[in-house]
């Protein structure tokens, strides 16, 4: 996929990012999270107590996987390091406009406000590498 396909793929519907962070054991840990695209950025918000926000804290190495699990199948990998924020109306903006993609405008401000509190991160990822791979079953 190019620049263009790729981004227009991973900010399409409601696909979840998986995003995989490096446990203390050098182990990965696999979660869920809604995400939206800001530039290059990828960004997401988690509790700084969940085993990723602790994760990220102390090795902000991070990979985030993007699928389409119906045929023909396609994917993006995006690797890079995050950067987290506590800075409440920092936090509160992204929280929104996250909440706008999956819930709806709606229920943006509500969702936002909810996830939006204090012991919440802000985590945006600078990408250093992309893998995209569109129609698989082709």
């Amino acid at each position: 996929m190019t620049h263009d396909e790729w981004h227009s793929f991973v900010s399409e519907g409601t696909r979840t990012a998986k995003v995989s962070t490096m446990q203390a054991d050098g182990s990965p840990h696999v979660a869920p999270v809604w995400f939206v695209m800001d530039g290059d950025e990828v960004v997401f918000n988690t509790g700084a107590g969940t085993v990723k926000g602790r994760n990220l804290a102390r090795d902000g190495r991070v990979a985030v996987c993007v699928d389409d699990d119906q045929p023909p199948y396609s994917f993006v990998l995006l690797q890079g390091r995050a950067r987290l924020s506590e800075d409440p109306s920092e936090l509160l903006a992204w929280a929104t406009r996250i909440a706008a993609r999956y819930m709806g405008e709606e229920r943006a401000e509500e969702v936002g406000k909810r996830n939006a509190v204090p012991g919440e991160l802000l985590v945006r990822v600078h990408l250093d590498k992309v893998v995209a791979v569109a129609r698989l079953a082709e």
